[in-house]
C-alpha cells in the first residue's frame, strides 16, 4: 500500500548564520528517492504567508555575489553530475502508451500533458525552449522546474489558489482539470530582453504603447519601470502574440470579470515574488503566469510559478553599479543560452539549429539548481541515474493514479 505524506507543510526557512557553516543548505527535499519502494502521495497544506527568518542583516542577504554562482564546490559537484547525465535527459515521454489510465497526450514546449479523466498528469521534461522552439535538453531541468513551482505554489496559495493535487514523482504534477484561459499574463518590472517580443526590443523600435501600457520616453535597457506592468500574449500556431486587455475581452478570450481577477492575482503574485527574491539577494525581473477556471468558477493558478524557465532573475547587489556603467546585469537564468543562439544562427528562421555546446548545457543545469537552492534554502536532490527516467515516472504515476 502506498504511503500518504504531507506535501510542503508550513515551514520557516533555516536561519543563516554568519559562522563558516552558514553556507550549508539543509536537505529537506520533499520527494522520495527514485529507489523508494513507496509512492509518497502529497496533500497541500498552506500557511497564510511565507515566514522568512534571517539572522544575517539585510545588507548581508543582498550581497549574493557572482562568485557564489561561478566558483564553488557545489557548482563543481553539479557540473560533474550534469555531464554524466547528458545521455539520460528526459526529452520525450509516452506515458499514454505505458499507462492504460491515460487517454491522450498533448506535447508542449517543455511539458507533456496527459488526460487522466478527471485529472491532468503534467510531466516536466528537460527540454529547453526559447524563441518558440526547443533548443536543447538540460540535465535535471524538469525536476528543478517541478520542485521550484511546487515551492512557490505552496507559498502563494494565500494570493491565488492553484490546481495542484499531488506530486508522485520528481518530474510529475497531477492537477485538477480546469478550463484554461488562452492568455499568458506576462508581468514586467524592467525594460529588458532579447527576443522579438521583449519589452526592450519593442521599446528601442519606437513603441510607446505596448499591450495597453503607456511607456515613458527616455528609458534605457535594463532600467526599472515606474510600476510593474502586464503585457499579455495569446497563442498563434507556433508563437506568442502580444495583445491588449481590451482585445482579450473583445475577442471573447476572457470575460472582463475574469481578466480583472486574473490580472490582479498576477500583479500580486509578482510583487510577492519580487519581495521574496530581494530577501534572497535576487531581482525578479519579469515572469509569466497562466490561469484557468475550475468547475466551481474560481480562477486558479496553473502551469508554473517563478521558475528559471518562466522568469528572469538578476543578482541584486551588483545591479545598480552595472546599470550606471551601461553593463548587462549578472543574470541567473537562460538568457546566456538565448544570446549564444542569437550569435550563432537565426533562431526564428533557420530550420536546423546548431547543437548547444556541452559546457553551456551543463552550466545552465547548474544555474537552475543554484536558483532553486538560493530561493528555497534547501538542497536540490540530484536524481539517481541507474534507472531510466521514463521507467521511474511510469512506475510512480501508475501507483499514484491507482489511489485517485
Amino acid at each position: 500500500m502506498a504511503s500518504i505524506s504531507t506535501l510542503n507543510p508550513s515551514k520557516t526557512l533555516p536561519i543563516i548564520s554568519p559562522s563558516p557553516s552558514s553556507h550549508s543548505i539543509q536537505n529537506n527535499h520533499p520527494f522520495p528517492s527514485s529507489s523508494s519502494s513507496t509512492i509518497h502521495f502529497k496533500t497541500l497544506q498552506f500557511s497564510p504567508k511565507l515566514s522568512i527568518v534571517m539572522a544575517a542583516s539585510k545588507q548581508q542577504q543582498h550581497e549574493l555575489s557572482l562568485n557564489a554562482l561561478t566558483n564553488s564546490d557545489r557548482r563543481d559537484e553539479v557540473l560533474i553530475a550534469a555531464k554524466s547525465s547528458l545521455s539520460n535527459c528526459l526529452s520525450e515521454t509516452n506515458l499514454h502508451l505505458t499507462i492504460p489510465a491515460l487517454k491522450s497526450k498533448t506535447r508542449g514546449k517543455v511539458r507533456d500533458i496527459y488526460d487522466g479523466g478527471d485529472y491532468l498528469v503534467l510531466v516536466t521534461t528537460d527540454r529547453q525552449s526559447a524563441f518558440d522552439r526547443v533548443l536543447a535538453s538540460i540535465p535535471f531541468k524538469g525536476q528543478v522546474l517541478n520542485d521550484t513551482s511546487l515551492w512557490w505554489f505552496n507559498q502563494t496559495h494565500h494570493i491565488a489558489p492553484n490546481a495542484i493535487l499531488a506530486v508522485p514523482d520528481q518530474n510529475v504534477t497531477i492537477a485538477k482539470k480546469c478550463s484554461v484561459f488562452p492568455v499568458e499574463f506576462v508581468v514586467r518590472g524592467y525594460v529588458t530582453g532579447s527576443t522579438d517580443t521583449s519589452l526592450w526590443t519593442v521599446y528601442k523600435n519606437g513603441v510607446r504603447n505596448y499591450c495597453g501600457n503607456a511607456l515613458p520616453e527616455g528609458m534605457v535597457k535594463n532600467e526599472r519601470l515606474p510600476a510593474n506592468i502586464i503585457t499579455p500574449t495569446t497563442k498563434a500556431a507556433d508563437h506568442d502574440v502580444p495583445i491588449t486587455p481590451d482585445e482579450i475581452v473583445q475577442q471573447g478570450l476572457m470575460s472582463q470579470a475574469d481578466y480583472d481577477e486574473a490580472s490582479r492575482k498576477a500583479l500580486s503574485l509578482f510583487e510577492y515574488g519580487q519581495r521574496v527574491a530581494s530577501e534572497h539577494g535576487l531581482i525578479l525581473v519579469d515572469t509569466k503566469y497562466e490561469f484557468g477556471k475550475g468547475p466551481d468558477g474560481s480562477v486558479l493558478l496553473i502551469d508554473e510559478v517563478h521558475t528559471p524557465d518562466s522568469s528572469r532573475y538578476w543578482l541584486a547587489h551588483s545591479y545598480e553599479s552595472r546599470f550606471q556603467k551601461g553593463l548587462e546585469p549578472e543574470n541567473v537564468d537562460k538568457e546566456f543560452l538565448r544570446l549564444w543562439f542569437k550569435d550563432h544562427c537565426n533562431p526564428y528562421e533557420d530550420k536546423v539549429l546548431p547543437d548547444a555546446p556541452e559546457d553551456l548545457v551543463t552550466e545552465l543545469a547548474w544555474r537552475y539548481i543554484f536558483l532553486f537552492e538560493t530561493i528555497t534554502r534547501s538542497r536540490f536532490q540530484i536524481p539517481e541515474t541507474t534507472e531510466p527516467i521514463h521507467d521511474r515516472i511510469t512506475r510512480n504515476v501508475s501507483k499514484a493514479l491507482s489511489l485517485l
